[in-house]
């Protein structure tokens, strides 16, 4: 039964104004930034944030001395609610004197003003789980505003904000690692060291290695639901140096002369698609 009247109250109560006086309390937003390391591992994180609670000092009544300190209002007789006409129908609309409860304080309470409520600072330890992205919110049941006239409180909704980082980056769920490589060691072959989330390993990249190169480290990334971790994709960014002076000008010129064809196969294979394009063309 009481199932069904709270299903009527839900469907008919903004139409016809048949509100009950329960009102659940406001629902909280709070925006909390994170490091990707903490969103990708998971963390527990202390906020504080600011809300609404029951005075103290009248027990959220309001009324000076608490609860025994209210009366009867008198502009609705008590009952909460007053009649207006909407057309066809009569409405019945929560008393604006008493906000529907039927009551109102003699005298006010000073330290609320006779709202019954203040504001207080809270603070709550938020476990974000692990593989959380901003947009990612979670829902803290009864830690919003308190209900009133014994209403449900409100639920804090907790959104993650992931800082932006400078080489880690998701991409569905695989972990990317941009690393920087000299032009000298993609060519010849080097070890590079790979920061991943939790520890470094060290990489062999084989000699040639191209300008966005992917190399694959299995098992060591972003934790998934199934408690294992998945792969890590290590993007090879090849730096060109920076030619400063003479002796390294000419030390470059040298080593040009030296690369036949052979050792450009993409610039081989361009000039190729271009003969080949103004051929048919022409």
């Amino acid at each position: 039964v009481a199932k069904v009247t709270e299903f009527f109250d839900a469907i008919f109560g903004d139409l016809f104004g048949l509100g009950r006086k329960r009102a659940a309390g406001q629902d909280l937003r709070y925006t909390l930034e994170l490091e990707f390391e903490q969103a990708a591992l998971g963390c527990k994180q202390a906020i504080k944030f600011t809300r609404s609670e029951d005075c103290r000092i009248c027990a959220g009544s309001g009324a000076e001395g608490g609860p025994g300190g209210l009366q009867t209002c008198s502009r609705c007789g008590g009952q909460g609610w007053s009649k207006q006409k909407a057309g066809f129908f009569t409405a019945r609309r929560d008393c604006l004197a008493c906000a529907g409860s039927g009551q109102v304080p003699r005298v006010r309470c000073k330290t609320c003003s006779g709202t019954g409520l203040v504001e207080n600072q809270r603070e709550y330890v938020v476990r974000v789980p692990p593989g959380s992205q901003t947009g990612t919110i979670q829902r803290v049941a009864g830690e919003g505003s308190p209900g009133r006239r014994g209403g449900p409180a409100g639920d804090l909704h907790v959104a993650v904000r992931v800082r932006p980082h400078p080489f880690y980056r998701q991409e569905g769920e695989l972990l990317v690692v941009e690393v920087p490589v000299a032009m000298e060691a993609a060519a010849l072959g080097t070890e590079i060291e790979v920061p991943l989330l939790d520890e470094r390993v060290r990489m062999r990249i084989p000699a040639g290695t191209q300008p966005d190169s992917v190399f694959r480290i299995r098992g060591k990334g972003l934790p998934q639901a199934n408690g294992g971790r998945g792969d890590v994709h290590v993007r090879v960014q090849v730096e060109i140096p920076r030619v400063c002076g003479e002796e390294a000008r000419e030390t470059l010129g040298k080593l040009r002369a030296q690369f036949g064809d052979e050792a450009y196969p993409q610039q081989r294979a361009f000039r190729e698609l271009v003969r080949a394009t103004r051929s048919r063309d022409g």
